[in-house]
């Protein structure tokens, strides 16, 4: 954080007033602050912002402990933020321009903290106390009185527990009651100084009831730093993947820098074992780098020079130099925890409900409470002071922290777990959304397959031998710009096939083929429509069945008098298998057959299966491509249903067709590659992009990003929502279940106060969260064993 001073502010303030320049004053701010690790403190802070004046907005996240705000300089300085955080009993520790972590570190040591040490003092008070009370009777002898009220040593005893143990929220209370926030803090203050003044205005000792709740509430809001730091941890260890410092050339010499030094354009020196600090592209050496921080890969990528490389993974076995690419607040580590945190400050329905029904639960049950309070004693004859410590119990019970944190606590551990195995989910209600979804559909081309077209079949003709048919093949493509072409010449080049003949007169057929003289021979090669025009009759064409390499495709088409009917045998079945056929030949023979096909992804079947077993209804292929091959890869693949021939727009009218059938408590999710599925995955109820590693569009597109090339983590985000579905539920309905049990007991005297401390405030809030951590149990690839 950076406090501007107020003196030159002030002065750039007066120099616009002077020009009458009203333009866009807005501004923004980012402050940690640690010790906001709950509601009721986000609460606070909330309330002394909303009475500084000039202020557009603010965003508390206390799963994080940050607060952002938007405010007009030209009316408020950063100095004034920091008071009014400062006013509702908090410090920031730093802003988005500093490394905050060192700050929040300091707070894994929460048990010999300072107010760890003073609950620990309160609580020996307290067991000298009672065992001064209960067992050592002949020493508890009055040692004075107070107010009148004659004062024994155990009741001294439980007095110095509520100094001890009670000042930090006697000093919460105060700026809860200073920023009119009815919290907790403030319910638990009034409930301590109100056994206090009971004892004295009743003539009845309550100072062990004081006592009890100071020492145990401060236990309990230990428990739920400790809880709470476990939950931010997750968001830290992403935050650690990349290192602090680079390793830089600089005129010949290697200089080690912070990466916040490093410039796009800078050269980075990589060894083995070493972290990549810095997005970039290898321009030396060759390695295996494991890349598993970001894509969730298990195996090591191999890296040579050209290759793309990510800030966070690791280096595992070669030297790497590396001409860095973005800067370290831009490079795609850094994009995925922003957009991480922005999703976990984005509130899901269920925040929103929980939120709306928390601020009518306070009220109710404090108003609960005082009846109880002035009721019992007429209705169950009760004396004043068991009323009275009733009263206590219901207020102790009158927070509702455990019951809002039980979401966000929720949605953070998910989110958070899920971009530490390579799938970025861009908000809470997303997360929910995809646990929700009964229809998944998926785009063909480069989704279900590579999205790399490769020669799958070569079918020699009329004497020639494969590598005469690819030679020839190879020398009419390779002045084609079409992916078909790039894919014959691939093959070519990767079967060592070379010697092409010259080429010369070559024309594009657009929609059919390409004509060249290769050799002063005019060739063809194209669809079979382009050698029926030249009259060739395809149902009778001879195969080479010696002298040549034949694939198995060929032997089994040949067996019928070395004759192959290709226009209604040979190129329906390669079609069939979801391939594109094309001839090669003459204008006066054929010369042989070419199969190109999009090769299916090896673990598409499996994902599709997997989401089945999952409890998917419904899966669904779009493509644009034609009806035979769309049908050969959803056979394939094991989708239920296929549409083809579809248009984008066609492609989007299919998709809100399939929201509309959907249930009103279900959805559709949309797998697709990227940017020119935006329109569809917008369409969808979540929209799923493809291999988003370094793609800032899909990255900013989506509402999910796959960062690897991985189909097979579909299966995992669709259980990891899953089971966070069911993991609010249980704290929702948990949290509320219980202290709605608790205070239904109360006023038949059930329920002790320490009893509403530990287990109605703290351990809630302790369970929730404990049950949130178990999302991180959910692995890719390892569903069955991991489920929750």
């Amino acid at each position: 954080m950076t406090t501007a001073d107020s003196g030159p502010q002030e002065d750039r303030r007066a120099e616009r007033r002077e020009r009458g320049d009203d333009g866009d004053s807005d501004a923004a701010a980012s402050f940690d602050v640690p010790d906001m690790d709950c509601p009721t403190c986000a609460g606070k802070v909330e309330s002394a912002l909303d009475r500084v004046e000039g202020i557009r907005s603010r965003e508390t996240r206390p799963t994080t402990g940050r607060v952002t705000v938007s405010y007009d300089e030209e009316r408020v300085s950063e100095e004034d933020l920091v008071n009014a955080i400062e006013d509702a009993g908090y410090t920031p520790a730093g802003g988005e321009d500093e490394d905050a972590a060192p700050e929040m570190a300091e707070r894994g040591e929460i048990w010999t903290s300072k107010r760890g040490i003073k609950t620990w003092i309160s609580g020996a008070f307290l067991a000298v106390g009672l065992a001064v009370e209960f067992l050592l009777v002949a020493w508890n002898a009055p040692v004075g009185s107070l107010l009148g009220t004659e004062l024994f040593v155990a009741d001294a005893l439980f007095l110095l527990a509520v100094a001890s143990g009670g000042q930090a929220i006697l000093r919460d209370g105060y700026y809860s009651a200073r920023n009119l926030n009815l919290d907790i803090d403030f319910l638990m203050s009034v409930a301590i100084l109100g056994a206090l003044l009971a004892s004295v205005g009743f003539g009845e000792a309550l100072y062990f009831e004081a006592a009890t709740l100071a020492f145990l509430f401060s236990v309990a809001e230990l428990l739920e730093d400790e809880a709470m730091d476990r939950a931010r941890n997750s968001m830290r260890e992403l935050m650690d993947l990349s290192p602090n410092e680079a390793t830089i050339k600089r005129g010949g010499d290697e200089e080690t820098v912070p990466v916040a030094a490093v410039t796009p354009g800078d050269v980075v020196v990589v060894r083995p074992g070493e972290k990549i600090p810095m997005d970039g592209e290898v321009i030396e050496g060759e390695s295996a780098v494991n890349q598993a921080p970001i894509t969730g890969e298990s195996v090591p990528v191999d890296k040579t020079v050209g290759d793309e490389v990510f800030a966070g993974t690791i280096n595992e076995g070669g030297y790497l130099e590396i001409r860095v690419t973005a800067t370290a607040s831009d490079n795609t580590l850094s994009r995925i925890v922003e957009l991480v945190e922005d999703a976990g400050a984005k509130q899901t329905e269920r925040e929103q409900f929980v939120e709306r029904f928390a601020s009518y639960y306070t009220p109710v049950v404090v108003a609960f409470a005082i009846l109880v309070t002035l009721g019992t004693p007429f209705v169950f004859g009760v004396g004043w002071p068991t009323a009275v410590v009733y009263g206590l119990t219901l207020l102790v019970l009158a927070c509702p922290c455990a019951f809002v944190i039980s979401t966000p606590v929720s949605v953070v551990s998910g989110i958070t777990s899920a971009a530490k195995n390579g799938v970025l989910i861009k908000g809470g209600k997303h997360l929910e959304a995809m646990g929700a979804v009964d229809v998944v559909a998926f785009d063909k081309t480069g989704t279900l397959t590579t999205g790399e077209l490769a020669v799958t079949d070569v079918v020699p003709l009329n004497g020639n031998t494969e590598a005469d048919v690819l030679r020839c093949a190879r020398g009419l493509e390779q002045r084609s710009e079409h992916p078909v072409g790039e894919a014959i010449v691939a093959a070519a080049a990767d079967a060592g096939i070379d010697g092409v003949d010259e080429v010369a007169e070559f024309e594009s057929l657009t929609g059919k083929g390409v004509r060249a003289d290769l050799g002063g021979t005019p060739h063809l090669a194209g669809k079979p429509g382009l050698f029926e025009e030249f009259g060739f009759d395809l149902s009778h064409v001879h195969a080479t069945t010696d002298g040549g390499v034949v694939t198995t495709t060929a032997r089994r088409l040949c067996e019928r008098n070395n004759c192959l009917d290709l226009l209604d045998d040979t190129v329906p079945e390669l079609q069939a298998e979801g391939k594109t056929v094309i001839l090669v030949g003459t204008e006066d023979e054929l010369e042989g057959v070419i199969a190109v096909a999009d090769e299916v992804r090896p673990e598409a079947e499996r994902t599709i299966a997997r989401l089945k077993d999952l409890g998917v209804e419904r899966t669904v292929m779009l493509t644009g491509d034609n009806e035979r091959t769309a049908r050969a890869i959803a056979d394939r693949v094991g989708v239920d249903e296929f549409r083809a021939e579809l248009l984008p727009e066609e492609k989007v009218a299919a998709l809100r067709e399939l929201v509309d059938e959907s249930p009103d408590d279900g959805g559709v999710a949309m797998v697709g590659d990227g940017v020119n599925d935006a329109p569809a995955l917008a369409t969808a109820t979540v929209g799923i992009a493809m291999g988003a590693a370094g793609t800032d569009t899909a990255l900013e597109t989506a509402d999910v990003a796959l960062m690897a090339d991985d189909l097979s983590k579909l299966p995992y985000l669709y259980e990891l929502a899953h089971d966070a579905n069911g993991v609010i539920r249980q704290n929702i309905w948990a949290s509320l279940g219980i202290k709605a049990l608790l205070a239904i007991g109360v006023p038949f005297g059930l329920v002790p106060i320490w009893l509403a401390v530990l287990a109605g405030d703290a351990g809630m809030t302790i369970g929730v969260t404990g049950n949130a951590m178990r999302l991180s149990r959910v692995r890719p690839d390892e569903t069955t064993q991991t489920s929750v």
